[in-house]
């Protein structure tokens, strides 16, 4: 399986303002009991969550903030089990430490509005400039995941799947590099800029485009992260020298990567949550198995997170990746991959015997193509 990752949505670093509060003052149409609003906000690793009653179509939220951060508003409108990964009703926004109104004239919050805040002003032309090409997106994503997995290895098929995944990433980068380019002194401007960035390309010029913002979003949280995405990618690029770190085995035994220099290493992140990781491992145990005896091993090193230690080994033993893995079971805040600079996942790096980068998130065809290179 060549490289292929659908576009998807997920919250976003967070960005330093003055310390305060926030106080969401909401109206969504008439519902009232059984219907609850919930809110998540805060980082990826470490989200908040609250949750009120919603009485005639009203309720308020609040609480101390001293961020920007990406919120999702979601209206639960039965007494029913939430299906995991399934939200019906939802509402994305930025919190900021301001009193925000937001408003829907129906009974769903899919459709509503925010009031006196700017940086949701800003969001609203973002979201109606990406809308058409997002909702291809989502049309793909629903065709490609509503298929059985022996649809999904039917090669003709597959080929329709990576060259429209690929015109949708070129129509978004488009619209992306359009939006920022006019937005150099908004955080939106930022977050646009930020899908634009291909760590495995022109480091130098994506550096030359983030110094035209100003200063004061450069000084945000997401602009010192885009900033140290930057320097990590440079210093795990194609030809420099693999960063040593060390994390516990499955047994809670420090292994370090440079147990394993003299031999080609593919570097792999992934978790045993992560849906595209486990369908890839199946293509890393064909490579591991066709060259263990070459010269070549796989480190796993996985971002389940703390007391999930369970999991993650029922998906070694499951997905029978029979290497070393290695895990500080702090998910996204895994160090390693901090260190490496990942932001999603699968992710990987292909290390020489002499501890030298050689490639980088090869998956599918094409890593088996370059070990066949390396190991002939």
């Amino acid at each position: 399986m060549k490289k292929f990752a659908l576009i998807a949505a997920c919250l976003l670093p967070v960005a330093v303002m003055s310390q305060g509060k926030f106080t969401i003052n909401a109206k969504v149409g008439n519902l009232g009991s059984p219907a609850k609003a919930f809110l998540q906000y805060g980082s990826r690793a470490n989200p908040i969550v609250d949750s009120v009653e919603v009485v005639n179509g009203k309720f308020t939220f609040s609480g101390p903030l001293s961020t920007i951060s990406q919120a999702a508003l979601f209206i639960k409108h039965d007494n029913a089990p939430v299906a995991r990964g399934v939200i019906a009703d939802a509402f994305l926004f930025y919190l900021e430490p301001a009193t925000l109104q937001i408003e829907s004239a129906t009974d769903s919050v899919k459709h509503a509005a925010v009031k006196g805040s700017k940086i949701n002003e800003v969001n609203e032309k973002y979201k109606v400039l990406t809308k058409p090409v997002l909702e291809k997106n989502a049309a793909l994503m629903t065709e490609y995941y509503g298929k059985t997995p022996e649809q999904r290895k039917d090669e003709a098929y597959m080929k329709t799947v990576y060259s429209r995944d690929e015109a949708i990433r070129k129509e978004i980068n488009a619209l992306n590099k359009q939006f920022y380019a006019a937005h150099l002194d908004s955080y939106v401007g930022l977050v646009a800029f930020q899908g634009t960035i291909d760590l495995d390309g022109d480091l130098a010029g994506s550096e030359a485009e983030f110094n035209k913002f100003s200063a004061a979003v450069q000084s945000t949280d997401l602009g010192k992260s885009i900033s140290q995405t930057l320097a990590s990618a440079k210093k795990t690029g194609v030809g420099q020298m693999a960063m040593d770190f060390t994390q516990n085995d499955v047994n809670d035994k420090p292994v370090k990567l440079s147990d394993f220099r003299g031999k080609y290493v593919l570097l792999d992140f992934w978790a045993s949550w992560c849906g595209p990781c486990r369908e890839e491992n199946p293509n890393v145990v064909k490579a591991y198995q066709t060259y263990k005896d070459k010269n070549f091993t796989v480190l796993g090193v996985s971002l389940d997170q703390p007391g999930k230690k369970a999991d993650w080994l029922a998906a070694i033993e499951k997905d029978g990746l029979t290497w070393t893995h290695l895990s500080d079971l702090k998910g996204w805040e895994n160090a390693a991959s901090k260190l490496y600079g990942v932001r999603g996942i699968p992710a990987n790096f292909l290390i020489d015997p002499s501890g030298k980068i050689v490639a980088k998130n090869i998956r599918g065809e094409e890593l088996q193509n370059k070990l066949a290179e390396l190991l002939k």
